[in-house]
């Protein structure tokens, strides 16, 4: 698995926790607010989340590009192969 793919989990499940912390109390979330609501937690919840999700999208593009450039290079090593010549059979010497 590609380890962007595998980072954008990790945030994926930091913006889901943050989310239900904050809208269950927001003052663990905002610790500099006096008085912190529920919406910007949403807002920093939201912002999180799209990081991850173009991380998780940036990492697809790249596994795609990998396998493209695995197979060209597999079908390159297939058609430049060359067949191994035929070897000549041993000759067996004749018995007297």
């Amino acid at each position: 698995m590609n380890t962007l793919i595998y980072y954008s989990f990790n945030v994926l499940i930091l913006s889901g926790i943050v989310l239900i912390i904050g809208m269950i109390k927001p003052k663990w979330i905002l610790l500099w607010m006096d008085k912190p609501g529920r919406l910007p937690v949403a807002m920093i919840a939201a912002l999180i989340f799209m990081v991850g999700m173009v991380m998780f999208g940036e990492g697809n593009k790249e596994l795609k590009q990998e396998k493209a450039r695995a197979s060209r290079l597999q079908s390159l090593q297939s058609t430049t192969e060359v067949p191994a010549p035929a070897s000549k059979p041993a000759e067996v010497p004749a018995k007297p």
